[in-house]
């Protein structure tokens, strides 16, 4: 079954490599059109709003706390009473969010209309406006995903991320350039399209469910006790989703604080980020809250620590080189990727931007155990446990957050605020072991250990020919008649290769078990 979990991982992984690569280019043409100006920074906070309903009530809470219910059904009932589940559960969603995107929009409008707002607020609010509806959309859109991947249909759902960025990169090279004159005016086709986006992508939801035996079906919620188990499991997931989102959000509005810049440093150095931990680890989590609810509604505790076991060991063999990679070549990816001829992203920015990706960095791995963790609570229908972790882990981020931001000085502090998402992290994710520990027993520690560290030595050499490659191959490159942007391009790639096979050497001598297991799993065919 840990063979399957890594291959339906692969199958949503190439999809989501698609997508990270599309954002990556989105993010490019952002960087190149609004820099870390007052505008991008704008954006990222009022897209972060609709962003925190999409992970609380989409993919975050609701999935939590639907798809165990859901999969229950499909276990012990039958199809039919499933659909009339997800019939329900659609329709009460449906309602909630569209009287909480009406609500929205009509109070930011008479904000807006009745105040005198300051720069940063007359800047942002705006924005939301346009893009508040799309909470409806993508929320529903995730509700629609955890239905499919209940069904292990994981193709689609992972596709869908790539009409955002595919939509969002339209907009960026074929409508700003004829939208205004100036980035304050351009940037309202940016959130346009991000409505546009949502609406799109919810349509694509509709074929692979139908053939799953969707058919449109409006149903109150009546008096089926199973909706009431979802309402009951999502209360404590709300919350524990809210209070880890609560963290992305404190972070950008602390961010102004700092200055106009950081805001959007932040959200460009934390898309470097989830590069690798989109492809992998979000695809872990996906796949694995469907696979923990089957094992947890036959009450086969060994398969979960198994499970528990493969994955954590996994995920350390692919995160813990991407996260010492990514720091050791933080500046040339960071030139790389933002920083064009003629576009708004400056040496500042690079430098910026660079600060805070490297105190990122170390985050690879504890965000990438966190989304292991916490789908093995919430599949045996305990929502309750990552709440009391989340709450401290808020209140932790938050103090570290104002002592990096009141003691490190200027220039410093946005990484200051990496820096204590980071550490919040790891505290979280070691209360999470313990409990789980205590819950279900251990999943093997000592070889989740042993790999972690025979991974991190293998990383820490692997980091240490890339910091002597990179220099002397960008050196060499200067002298050849190529175009700077393909020097970069050539240095960079050809010093990640060589760090992959110095890493990927020292993993057949050291994570040999580790290496096999992913190697099975990619050659083998995944789920549809």
């Amino acid at each position: 079954m840990t063979t399957d979990v890594i291959r339906s991982t692969a199958t949503i992984s190439r999809f989501t490599a698609l997508s990270r690569a599309l954002g990556l280019v989105r993010e490019i043409l952002m960087a190149t059109t609004f820099g870390t100006s007052l505008v991008q920074s704008a954006f990222v906070v009022a897209f972060t709003i609709p962003n925190l309903f999409r992970r609380l009530f989409g993919e975050g809470a609701l999935s939590a706390a639907f798809i165990p219910v859901f999969t229950e059904s499909l276990e012990k009932e039958s199809r039919e009473r499933a659909w009339v589940l997800a019939h329900r559960v659609m329709t009460l969603s449906g309602m909630v969010l569209a009287a909480l995107c009406i609500a929205g929009v009509l109070l930011i409008g008479w904000v807006t209309g009745g105040a005198s707002l300051g720069p940063t607020a007359a800047a942002t609010l705006p924005l939301l406006r346009i893009m508040l509806p799309y909470m409806f959309f993508i929320c529903m859109v995730a509700l629609a995903m955890g239905v499919l991947n209940s069904f292990h249909h994981f193709a689609v759902p992972a596709a869908t991320p790539v009409i955002l960025n595919g939509i969002w990169i339209g907009v960026l090279l074929l409508v700003c350039p004829r939208l205004g004159a100036t980035a304050s005016e351009r940037i309202y086709a940016v959130a346009w399209g991000v409505l546009i986006a949502g609406i799109i992508q919810l349509a694509a939801q509709l074929i692979p469910l139908w053939r799953h035996g969707y058919r449109p079906r409006p149903m109150l919620p009546g008096g089926d006790p199973r909706v009431w188990k979802v309402l009951r499991l999502m209360g404590p997931a709300a919350l524990g989703m809210g209070v880890m989102q609560l963290n992305v959000v404190m972070d950008r509005l602390l961010a102004f604080l700092v200055g106009t810049y950081a805001p959007a440093a932040l959200s460009f150095s934390d898309r470097l980020v989830h590069f690798p931990l989109g492809i992998f680890a979000a695809a872990l989590g996906t796949v694995l809250l469907p696979v923990f609810s089957g094992f947890a509604a036959r009450s086969d505790t060994d398969a979960i620590r198994r499970t528990l076991n493969e994955s954590l060991r996994a995920i350390a063999f692919v995160m813990v080189p991407a996260s010492v990679g990514l720091a050791v070549l933080a500046t040339p990816i960071i030139r790389l990727s933002y920083a064009w001829p003629g576009g708004a992203f400056g040496e500042a920015s690079t430098v910026m931007t660079m600060r805070a990706l490297v105190f990122y960095a170390p985050g690879l791995l504890v965000f990438s155990v966190y989304k292991v963790f916490v789908p093995a609570f919430y599949a045996m229908q305990d929502t309750r446990t990552p709440v009391r972790v989340g709450v401290w882990s808020v209140l932790l981020n938050f103090v570290l957050n104002m002592i990096f931001i009141w003691t490190w000085p200027e220039g410093y502090k946005h990484a200051g605020l990496a820096l204590a998402t980071v550490l919040s992290s790891v505290v979280s994710c070691g209360v999470l072991a313990y409990l789980i520990h205590r819950k279900i027993g251990s999943p093997g520690w000592p070889a989740v250990v042993s790999a972690i560290l025979r991974t991190v030595l293998a990383a820490a050499v692997m980091g240490g020919v890339v910091a002597f490659v990179h220099p002397r191959l960008s050196d060499g490159l200067a002298s050849m008649d190529l175009a700077p942007k393909l020097q970069q391009l050539v240095a960079v790639l050809t010093t990640i290769g060589i760090g992959m096979v110095c890493y990927l050497a020292l993993a057949r001598l050291l994570c040999r078990d580790e290496l096999a297991t992913i190697w099975r799993s990619v050659r083998r065919r995944p789920y549809a």
